[in-house]
């Protein structure tokens, strides 16, 4: 694994950053693969990334979309990851319908939801199954309680190992979310974090010895790359 953390001044330079990192890796993955695949983080970090990634001139037929994790409401609703990416960037350009691969969110339960998606993915990616596909990259957030995607601090979605997809759990309210081994897969993984209120956690996800249950960003160990991008509050202790 390469594992590199870059503390930026302020967001725009963090947006700015985590823009040029994305394009260079997508111009990569299209010249070698023809194809770009990227799964997407939800919250408010990097909904101007989104808006960055708008204003591009790409080859959005070549750029496919996924979704690292997903609240378990329908894709109009406020707190959807969905409505945030279509808003900010996806309703803006000229991307095919059938390049966006949203989360099922309308299923009987979020089992048979995680299950679908799951499907999906090994459908797209060509799977037997034994082997975990590799997306370019996955885009990723990490709350103060360290939790990234849907993992959250001793949830049993932490234990899963075997899938691409399942069930997250935050407050009694289910979410559909990568596993971390699927995540760990990807050939480049980038966090992107703002905030000084993520320092602590940040502290103990750095640190040479914790409990990966209590910070699950721990368990993101990439067979790629790892880019941890950080504001200056965020990363104030982290720069030398």
């Amino acid at each position: 694994m390469n594992k590199t953390i870059e503390v930026l001044p302020d967001q725009p330079a963090l947006v700015a950053r985590a823009l040029e990192l994305i394009l260079s890796k997508l111009e990569t993955a299209i010249e070698q693969r023809g194809q770009f695949t990227i799964a997407l983080s939800g919250g408010s970090t990097p909904k101007p990334l989104y808006e960055a990634i708008a204003n591009q001139k790409l080859p959005w037929d070549k750029i496919h979309i996924f979704w690292g994790d997903e609240r378990y409401v329908p894709a109009d609703h406020p707190d959807s990851n969905e409505l945030m990416a279509r808003r900010a960037w996806l309703d803006r350009v000229d991307i095919p319908a059938a390049n966006i691969h949203a989360v099922p969110t309308l299923e009987a339960n979020p089992e048979l939801a995680a299950t679908k998606y799951e499907q999906h993915l090994k459908e797209f990616f060509n799977s037997s199954g034994v082997e975990f596909p590799s997306l370019d990259v996955v885009l990723l957030g990490m709350g103060d309680d360290a939790h990234t995607a849907s993992l959250f601090p001793h949830t049993e979605a932490l234990k899963v190992r075997d899938r691409l997809v399942t069930v997250g759990n935050k407050d009694e309210n289910p979410r559909i979310t990568f596993t971390y081994p699927f995540i760990n897969s990807a050939r480049s993984v980038i966090f992107v974090v703002a905030g000084a209120n993520k320092r602590p956690a940040l502290a103990q996800v750095f640190a040479p010895v914790a409990d990966d249950f209590t910070y699950p960003s721990r368990l993101i160990q990439p067979q790629g790359e790892l880019w941890w991008l950080l504001d200056a509050a965020a990363g104030l202790e982290l720069q030398h």
